[in-house]
């Protein structure tokens, strides 16, 4: 398959998808492979684990049990 055809059949399975979840968890892979950089800083580095540590801390997260669940309703 070429490129555009790609784009487009995965334009139209994301309009089928109504998990929020599961959109951000793409948008998120995208963004990131989009990324000019290849490498972030020690400081870039630190500064989003301790991000996703205070997440954590929050109750911001699934549980693998949680995610199974998830998992089985795509």
């Amino acid at each position: 398959m070429d490129l555009n055809v790609e784009r487009t059949s995965l334009i139209k399975d994301l309009e089928q998808v109504d998990d929020v979840s599961l959109l951000k968890t793409v948008k998120v892979m995208l963004q990131y492979r989009l990324k000019k950089e290849s490498r972030i800083t020690i400081a870039q580095y630190n500064r989003e684990l301790k991000e996703a540590e205070e997440k954590i801390d929050a109750g911001n997260h699934y549980i693998q049990d949680e995610v199974e669940t998830m998992a089985k309703k795509w």
